[in-house]
């Protein structure tokens, strides 16, 4: 998998995403992914205003999460996105790190699959347009 289909940012875990013990919640581990997923979809050109303005969306379809380690307040989390599928629909595996410790607090994959956004009628294939831009990407 060329290192060019992937995307890493970092951030401070905010307080507001944590419980009362001060350990991220559940839930916020997604939002997390998204961060993630939307710096690699810049990173591709073809984030979610360029799929609306080509006439296509992209909803998610399947989410999965391995939580290993807690992230706390405090924390900066490294998230790390990465392109596995592109053709048939869009498969992204994430991975969330401590980056003060390098420990892998957090797998996950979400999957999303392409619909014409006039019709809302779902695509089994991508559309060109993000695919070549993909491609584009993979050569470098």
């Amino acid at each position: 998998m060329s290192e060019n289909l992937q995307a890493e940012i970092e951030f401070k875990v905010d307080f507001n995403d944590c419980d009362p013990m001060k350990i991220v919640w559940h839930g916020n581990y997604i939002n997390y992914f998204e961060r993630a997923r939307c710096a690699l979809l810049d990173k591709i050109g073809y984030n979610y205003i360029a799929m609306e303005e080509s006439g296509y969306l992209f909803p998610v379809t399947e989410v999965k999460a391995k939580y290993i380690k807690s992230l706390r307040f405090g924390d900066i989390c490294r998230a790390r996105a990465t392109l596995t599928e592109w053709e048939n629909m869009i498969k992204i595996n994430f991975e969330l790190y401590n980056a003060r410790t390098g420990e892998l607090t957090t797998k996950g994959t979400v999957s999303q699959m392409c619909v014409k956004a006039s019709t809302g009628e779902t695509q089994f294939v991508c559309p060109k347009i993000w695919t070549d831009k993909v491609e584009k990407m993979m050569r470098g």
